[in-house]
């Protein structure tokens, strides 16, 4: 599930047969009732589930940290030990899984899939020129509401972990129900869009794993405030001062953490990471890809191999392409 459950976290937790077993999602008693008055909703939490690994194995497909995940059948999470740490890319993993429940629950209650949940019909700003309210809007504000319930309530204490985890929950979902925009559809005769129908559409998983990566790389390093890091219970606003004080304080949607992130260049048991040997490097790149940071300075191998693939195709009328094989040799690097 999208909860590690008897842990102050969020992550996805559990056996990953989960994905083709509703029945295995560990919940707590109050995630169950939230479930138990929401049945349909748990084919949108595995959805989410699975949509949050994806997107953060892609975000960092090139990155020393890679997102690794493991198969947890015994307990734990599928993230690994990262979670016991304060560091960037767990606060990253924090956001991410409680954007795609949020974006997951507020997709599939447009689709009907929810029968708790519609479309969200109460758009009550004026009509444009050419255009009226009409369609079904993603509804981002049940989203919005049952990733909060569901998410939050697996959060203890009232340590600065927990406000630093509470808080980047909520920049999670801000990042998905802030973030929508209008589409709409023609209609006329023959296509002349004398008028158009508008509603409100949420981004693409995507887009919002691509806004938080970008605020990944600006987090906050904070500390509690003079107050001692209060909040205002309404809107759970979490007090953080940047560690420099030069720096502005973070926002609602920024992402927050307070301890630096390790290398991840050697094996590293405390957060059960394998480092950066034999992953494959970019030998021609400057930038985090390439073998010279990637491979921490240690050098990397080259390796060739050949390859067979597709070529000088052509297209004949009508309707076939035709092409050639074509072996081509390509190389492989792999850190040391």
């Amino acid at each position: 599930t999208l909860a590690n459950i008897g842990k102050p976290s969020n992550d996805l937790h559990s056996n990953t047969q989960l994905y083709n077993s509703p029945s295995l999602l560990p919940l707590t008693k109050r995630q169950r009732r939230l479930v138990a008055k929401n049945p349909d909703v748990i084919l949108a939490l595995m959805g989410g589930a699975r949509m949050a690994i994806d997107e953060c194995k892609f975000q960092f497909r090139h990155r020393r940290w890679n997102c690794p995940t493991k198969d947890v059948g015994h307990g734990g999470s599928i993230f690994g030990k990262i979670l016991e740490r304060g560091c960037r890319e767990t606060a990253f993993i924090y956001a991410l899984t409680s954007a795609a429940v949020t974006h997951a629950v507020a997709r599939a209650c447009a689709e009907g899939s929810i029968y708790t949940c519609t479309c969200d019909f109460s758009l009550k700003s004026p009509r444009g020129k050419d255009w009226e309210w009409g369609g079904c809007s993603d509804n981002a504000k049940f989203g919005h509401r049952f990733s909060r319930k569901f998410i939050d309530v697996l959060e203890k204490g009232r340590d600065f972990r927990y406000m630093m985890n509470l808080h980047n929950n909520e920049a999670g979902r801000l990042s998905v129900s802030r973030e929508m925009t209008r589409e709409c559809k023609c209609h006329g005769m023959s296509g002349s869009c004398t008028i158009k129908t508008c509603w409100m559409r949420l981004p693409t998983f995507r887009q919002i794993g691509d806004l938080l990566k970008d605020r990944f790389d600006g987090a906050s390093k904070v500390i509690a405030d003079n107050n001692g890091g209060g909040r205002r219970r309404k809107r759970r606003k979490f007090k953080f001062d940047p560690v420099n004080p030069n720096h502005k304080k973070p926002g609602r949607r920024d992402l927050v953490y307070f301890e630096n992130s390790p290398s991840y260049c050697e094996r590293d048991a405390f957060i059960d990471f394998e480092g950066t040997q034999g992953r494959e490097c970019n030998a021609t790149s400057i930038g985090i890809d390439g073998c010279d940071l990637m491979c921490c300075g240690r050098g990397y191998r080259s390796q060739s191999f050949t390859v067979r693939e597709r070529c000088s195709c052509i297209f004949h009328w009508c309707c076939d392409v035709k092409c050639e094989i074509c072996s081509r040799t390509r190389v492989k690097h792999t850190c040391l």
